[in-house]
């Protein structure tokens, strides 16, 4: 009889980490399910958490390390061998061309493992090489660009179960569980918050699945984000709805907000966003105004992709700022920490501080390291620029270069030009596909978990994190199959920095800068290379000064909310620290915005879509597209355009169209999509194979960018191109 054992786990496919049960049979994970039992999720878990048995059991899974062969082909070798192998590689491209010549990339995939991002950052310093790039920096980096700015409210969010109205901007929560409605089932706290009498506004150029539900939906022209911000700050101070008494304690550069927006009316925004004049109105009044005047502004990835997204981030907090909405003095603490460390939150600022031009200077448009990290989207040019500086090797974590940076094109040249690269992953991505060395690692549940991560995510930005004392541990669930060799991406590290005779210290963060504003000092750990430990001794060091002890979290397999009742504390006496809503570098770009010609920005007929980013249901990013339980018979991320625009064009849904923008073009699959504006198209990033693969785009889909140029429209601080609002043409293609 086949033996089946079901245990509490966590999910770490996003940052959520729902509390799921998962059974094991006959030593095989063969089912994943909700937890009921779980006092946070309630049994709630999505279809990328269920399909964790597929994705665990995957024919295509690595089950042993790769090594490239002369002929481009692969071999089995050992990871012990592998790492003797790459370290004495490393050693000597190090002492021919420098530390900087190495540099790692840590994708989203290697975020739920946290003891990887810290060993693989420990690592890059250990051998003094700044080249630490990560994937946020080709997402939304203007959030913590903005913060810097702006500066921190150390009394914390309000809680998204007590607000009266909230908005948010180019986010489609209910299905990325990333911003603004908690992820712990976003759309069950959705839905008790709309019972309860909350309005949601949402602008997004698409009626996505959160803006179906919302009290208000703006759906304006792309890249008119930062447009119809200013126009809502600037009617909301016009009416006085702003919070006077908050602003004159609390906030510097009111007056010059003030003085940048003025432009911004209603009838200009209307028209240059093309959204009812009336339904902006009622948009600013609902958010200033209605019920007891608690709610917060957050936005998404399709925003940030637009252009301007350190403004539209900066903006979004003036917003939130100058309507006074963070939590006040006696109100409890909505993010109280549980397996970090307790902190005082207080009614008053953290002041603004260095966020950019720091640091490491790259040797590509004059970028700099940044609060967010280093640019991600100009490390291909570091490979590729020769002569002082290059980098020679690069080591992947949990990413897919060539799905997902942008300019696929010079990503696959920068990366063939390598002379090493490194890829941790469990098959073989495209990138590993390149790489000289493929590390096949342990999967999630293998290893053991903690719910830190998802606590720590609230130092990046507003509306994210776990908005309860909430922590859970679980031990490792299965096995490694049998005659398999793989190892945990922290070991592979420690492995190198032992033959590399490295002494490694790390520090309690996951990558970018949130180290810079914790309220309690980052955790620092030193690591010995002689040093045996386990991942549960590494756990049980970061958890060393948490709020809760590990120990004690340990004792609830299926998670608990601890009894924590912590409120915010007074303002000091003697603060005088204040939020900026009027930084110059910031208005500056608000100056620059109004007087852009966007009617102009229009007039070219050779390309008159604009193409936008949008989530799938069922993939994070481009993982488990292969997988029969997630793709339902379709690996491949079709071009989404409005029936109405497919009958004008007289092209038909399910056909093969191409889609070209003014730098490459892509074969892509046309699907009818009533959600969309008739001006726009949609796709899901990060799919597709190699460029000399193009005929197989209905098998794996396509790469949106390919279209992306990475130093024509970028941001001058992060590097960040422009990856949405792209200005593309969608005719048949003749297969």
């Amino acid at each position: 009889m086949p033996h089946s054992a079901t245990r509490p786990g966590i999910c770490r496919i996003c940052s959520a980490h729902c509390g799921v049960l998962a059974t094991v049979t006959d030593g095989r994970l063969t089912k994943v399910a909700g937890d009921p039992d779980n006092p946070m999720f309630k049994g709630y878990t999505c279809i990328k958490g269920r399909a964790l048995p597929e994705i665990h059991n995957n024919p295509a899974r690595l089950l042993h390390s790769q090594k490239r062969q002369a002929d481009g082909s692969y071999a089995r070798i050992t990871s012990e061998r592998a790492m003797d192998e790459i370290a004495a590689r490393l050693q000597q491209l190090i002492a021919e061309h420098g530390p900087r010549s190495v540099a790692m990339y840590l994708g989203t995939n290697g975020l739920p493992y946290p003891a990887s991002a810290l060993m693989g950052n420990a690592f890059m310093r250990g051998i003094e090489s700044p080249m630490f790039f990560t994937a946020n920096t080709i997402d939304q980096p203007g959030k913590q660009i903005a913060l810097a700015a702006h500066g921190h409210w150390l009394g914390g969010d309000i809680d998204f179960n007590e607000a009266d109205s909230w908005m948010l901007v180019g986010t489609n929560p209910l299905v990325s569980k990333a911003i603004g409605i908690p992820g712990q089932n976003p759309s069950q706290n959705l839905r008790a918050a709309i019972d309860r009498g909350m309005k949601l506004i949402v602008i997004d150029p698409r009626r996505s699945q959160t803006a179906a539900r919302a009290a208000i939906h703006l759906q304006p022209r792309p890249g008119e984000d930062v447009t119809i911000l200013a126009g809502i700050i600037n009617i909301i101070i016009g009416e006085q709805w702003h919070d006077r008494a908050f602003i004159d304690e609390n906030a510097a550069g009111f007056d010059d907000l003030a003085r940048a927006v003025v432009g911004f009316t209603p009838d200009y925004v209307a028209r240059r966003a093309d959204v009812p004049k009336a339904q902006l109105l009622e948009a600013a009044s609902v958010f200033a105004t209605y019920g007891t005047k608690r709610g917060m502004v957050n936005a998404g990835t399709g925003a940030n992709f637009a252009m301007h997204g350190n403004l539209l981030e900066y903006l979004c907090l003036c917003l939130t700022t100058i309507c006074g909405r963070w939590q006040r003095a006696g109100e409890r603490v909505t993010r109280p920490n549980t397996l970090l460390p307790a902190f005082t939150a207080k009614a008053q600022a953290h002041p603004p501080y260095e966020g950019w031009g720091y640091g490491e200077r790259l040797r590509v448009r004059g970028l700099t390291d940044t609060v967010s990290g280093m640019p991600t989207a100009a490390l291909a040019d570091e490979i590729l620029l020769e002569g002082d500086g290059q980098v020679r090797a690069l080591i992947c974590i949990g990413g897919n270069p060539m799905a997902a940076w942008p300019d696929q094109r010079k990503t696959h040249r920068a990366l063939e030009s390598l002379d090493l690269l490194v890829t941790l992953d469990t098959e073989m991505s495209l990138t590993s596909q390149l790489a000289d060395y493929v590390i096949a690692p342990m999967m999630q549940m293998e290893t053991p978990a903690m719910t830190m991560g998802s606590e720590l995510i609230k130092y990046y930005t507003s509306g994210t994190g776990i908005p309860a004392a909430y922590g859970q541990y679980v031990p490792r669930i299965v096995d490694p199959p049998e005659d398999s060799d793989l190892i945990e991406e922290w070991l592979f590290f420690l492995g190198l920095a032992r033959r590399m005779d490295l002494e490694l210290w790390f520090v309690n963060f996951f990558g970018g800068g949130g180290g810079r504003f914790m309220e309690s000092p980052p955790i620092v750990l030193q690591m010995n290379g002689e040093t045996a430990l386990t991942t549960e001794d590494l756990f049980a060091q970061m958890c060393a000064t948490s709020r809760i002890p590990l120990d004690e979290v340990r004792k609830h397999p299926h998670g608990k909310i601890f009894d924590v009742d912590v409120v915010v504390a007074e303002r000091d006496p003697d603060c005088s620290d204040k939020l900026d809503v009027g930084n110059i570098h910031m208005l500056a770009e608000v100056a620059a915005v109004r007087a852009e010609d966007f009617v102009a920005e229009r007039s070219d007929s050779a390309f008159p879509f604009r193409l936008i980013p949008r989530r799938h249901q069922n993939f994070m990013n481009s993982s488990g597209t292969a997988l029969a339980a997630l793709n339902r018979g379709k690996p491949y991320n079709p071009v989404y355009m409005h029936p109405d625009t497919v009958n004008a064009l007289g092209l038909e849904s399910g056909g093969s169209v191409r889609v070209t923008s003014n730098h490459d073009s892509v074969p892509a699959v046309l699907e009818a999509d009533d959600t969309l504006r008739r001006d726009v198209v949609a796709m899901h990033h990060a799919f597709g194979g190699m460029p000399a693969e193009d005929g197989n785009f209905r098998e794996h889909g396509t790469n949106v960018g390919r279209l992306v140029p990475t130093d024509v429209d970028y941001d001058a601080i992060t590097g960040l191109p422009r990856q949405g609002n792209i200005a593309v043409a969608v005719n048949r293609l003749t297969e």
